[in-house]
């Protein structure tokens, strides 16, 4: 999975800027992918800093940008462009201040084109990072929410790899059936970069009908409009989880469904729901977990765990900017 990502990174190099660059697990992966030669790290930082840390760390930064909002030539422009975003919600002065901060001013380098993809919260919080994503970069057409999910890989007997969508386990606490469509359509996009064949089902503790009540209702009511919507999808639901991934539970409760025993792009109808699921699948299942993954955005930014080490600083760069190719 990764590799097929990275031969396109190499095809269609990308920059990609990390808001803390003088992170240890910052540095260590920019170390790293420079070496791989297909992603240029943008680190946001003092540049005596970010070379110190990197020193500090035994890494070898050399080629990488270094881009400190303190010293930064096109401030004013900067500036000039987040005032008319912000559209009097935020004073000159305001933005300003704003932008002497890596995760704002990272935001407003990929808004500007110094950079294709952000890749933040090793210090920040999830909300420090999508917080400027949502007031800078705005949801693409067609979009009405951010999102997020995870993808979960492990390997199988065969020697190949099992690869699933979940969502939403991080953002929306509670979606609307609208916000479940845009969820559901918005993860099978994203399942497609890590090349799965979207199978979405809408989860819930009722398949079909065998259950009653106003969360059932929710999620029928949206898989309904998901197929209105996009009618090429393999969609459905509601599914219990059994039924969605057991062939032979699912000839049982919906044998007429093309989607029940082979689903893969999973859909929960809450954020206990999707983040309860797939830290089982991760702890109890074997699957590693890259996420969460945001989507909805105009352009391709994702949120670490404050806990990440440089592999998964690593890996989510890697995510990120394949994000941005397709």
């Amino acid at each position: 999975m990764f590799q097929s990502m990275i031969e396109k990174l190499k095809e269609r190099p990308q920059r990609i800027v990390f808001t803390e660059g003088t992170d240890q697990r910052i540095l260590e992966a920019s170390a790293r992918l420079l070496a791989d030669n297909f992603l240029t790290p943008v680190l946001v930082g003092n540049p005596d800093e970010v070379r110190a840390a990197a020193a500090k760390g035994g890494f070898n930064i050399e080629g990488a940008d270094i881009m400190d909002p303190a010293d930064f030539d096109k401030m004013n422009e900067m500036v000039e462009s987040m005032v008319a975003l912000r559209k009097g919600k935020m004073t000159e002065e305001q933005c300003r201040a704003a932008l002497k901060k890596g995760n704002y001013f990272g935001t407003m380098l990929v808004k500007m084109g110094y950079a294709d993809a952000l890749l933040g919260g090793a210090t920040y919080s999830t909300a420090d990072t999508v917080r400027p994503a949502l007031q800078i970069i705005k949801t693409k057409p067609g979009s009405k929410i951010v999102s997020s999910c995870f993808i979960l890989v492990r390997p199988t007997a065969s020697g190949e790899q099992e690869v699933l969508a979940m969502a939403d386990c991080a953002i929306n606490i509670k979606p609307n059936e609208d916000e479940l469509v845009d969820i559901a359509l918005e993860t099978a996009k994203t399942a497609k970069v890590f090349g799965v064949d979207p199978k979405v089902a809408f989860l819930s503790y009722s398949t079909l009908g065998s259950g009653a009540g106003e969360d059932v209702d929710k999620v029928r009511n949206a898989c309904a409009k998901a197929k209105a919507a996009a009618p090429d999808l393999a969609i459905d639901g509601e599914l219990q989880f059994d039924a969605a991934v057991d062939s032979r539970v699912a000839q049982t409760k919906c044998p007429d469904s093309k989607v029940a025993g082979h689903a893969n792009t999973f859909i929960f109808p809450d954020i206990n729901a999707g983040n309860i699921g797939y830290k089982i699948a991760q702890r109890l299942g074997g699957f590693d977990a890259y996420g969460p993954i945001l989507q909805g955005l105009n352009a391709p930014i994702n949120d670490l765990s404050r806990g990440c080490n440089a592999q998964e600083v690593y890996s989510m760069a890697i995510i990120t900017a394949a994000l941005g190719l397709d």
